[in-house]
């Protein structure tokens, strides 16, 4: 390869880590205007081994919208990301796969029946245990006029720790 194409290639990896930093963000954010920005016009979402729904980015937007207002608050951490471009006989092409695994802590909403039960929550009241699933994201992406976006994302959850809530208080 060239310098160029060597330039280029390191430009491409810096974008589809802000797209994919950008996912994490969107979502623990709640900025589901963002979130769909990032996926191509056909682009689609399965959360189906994280108990969630599969389907176009749109429609699991508005799924993820409401599904998350259990978790006020939520951290996802993306790490050991290994991107995968699409080789044309040595050069890189408009499709890549990134592949990462992620830790999801989340909180979920206090009620009547958390008081006392852990950390005070941004409104001053106690909030429910901790939730936290672990994993791997399958990321395709594809460049796109708009830059690059992604094809279609699959959550591969591994576990998940859900305390007793019995035993949480």
């Amino acid at each position: 390869m060239t310098q160029r194409v060597d330039l280029a290639t390191v430009m491409d990896r810096l974008a589809i880590d802000a797209v994919v930093t950008g996912y994490a963000v969107a979502v623990d954010d709640g900025a589901w205007t963002d979130y769909r920005a990032l996926f191509t016009a056909d682009g689609r979402a399965d959360y189906r081994t994280a108990g969630g729904i599969e389907g176009p980015a749109d429609e699991v937007a508005r799924w993820l919208s409401q599904t998350m207002l259990l978790f006020p608050v939520r951290q996802h951490l993306i790490v050991n990301r290994r991107l995968d471009f699409q080789d044309l006989g040595g050069y890189p092409g408009d499709r890549a796969r990134v592949r990462a695994d992620y830790m999801n802590p989340m909180r979920l909403v206090s009620g009547p029946d958390t008081a006392g039960s852990g950390d005070a929550g941004s409104n001053g009241r106690p909030t429910a245990p901790n939730f936290v699933s672990g994993g791997r994201y399958a990321f395709d992406l594809r460049r796109t006029d708009g830059g690059w976006r992604i094809q279609d994302v699959t959550v591969h959850e591994k576990w998940r720790n859900v305390p007793d809530p019995l035993t949480a208080r």
